[in-house]
């Protein structure tokens, strides 16, 4: 009775084309995920709360400046050509923030130009989708968005993970105790030859003779 895990993941979908973004936004819903949607990059940034220029939107956008405190975002799909600032100039905004960058981006293109394909993936694009979209290519969105829950789910844990060295010695720390002891039997075993009768012996001898 419960939700489908799929509802736990939220997309945030930009196209400046209705139809494309009824389209993308019919396909997330069917596939169970909570969708946003929004016609601009500079909206998309303001759901963020990562507009800080505001020469790039000077209309404030109709979404609550609050949403982007409330609702956890875990991808991003947008098109790729639109006016002001293309889906391109969006990607790399989001991974030049330093709370936004795990968020997975998809591209989403209508025109299937190799050079564009390859610019977006080497700036950290999962995906690049031609239009139109469908279910086969929203299914390949699941394994990006456990991979940002994972994350998230590590970030508290990591500051008590990182206590843990200081409490449980390390390797190295480790080895280092067995090489000083070693070290010390080593100290040891060479001051009791020093001082066994064997030793002595050949000195005694040395003064007899002489």
């Amino acid at each position: 009775m419960g939700l489908a895990p799929e509802s736990q993941f939220h997309v945030l979908a930009v196209d400046d084309n209705l139809i494309d973004r009824k389209v993308i936004e019919r396909l997330l819903k069917t596939s169970s995920y909570q969708v946003t949607t929004v016609d601009s990059a500079g909206k998309a940034l303001e759901f963020l709360g990562l507009l800080e220029d505001d020469h790039i939107n000077p209309n404030p956008p109709p979404v609550s400046p609050n949403n982007h405190q409330e609702v956890e975002v875990n991808l991003i799909i947008t098109d790729y050509c639109m006016p002001g600032m293309t889906g391109y100039d969006l990607l790399k905004k989001i991974k030049e923030s330093s709370s936004l960058r795990n968020i997975p981006v998809v591209i989403m293109s209508s025109e299937n130009v190799p050079s564009r394909i390859n610019r977006c993936l080497e700036e950290g694009a999962e995906e690049f989708f031609l239009k139109p979209v469908s279910l086969s290519d929203v299914n390949k969105l699941k394994p990006h968005m456990m991979k940002t829950k994972d994350k998230n789910h590590q970030n508290p844990e990591n500051q008590e993970a990182s206590k843990q060295p200081e409490e449980q010695p390390t390797q190295q720390e480790v080895q280092k105790q067995q090489q000083q002891q070693s070290n010390n039997n080593k100290r040891k075993t060479m001051e009791a030859e020093d001082l066994s009768p064997d030793r002595t012996r050949p000195r005694l001898n040395g003064l007899t003779v002489v």
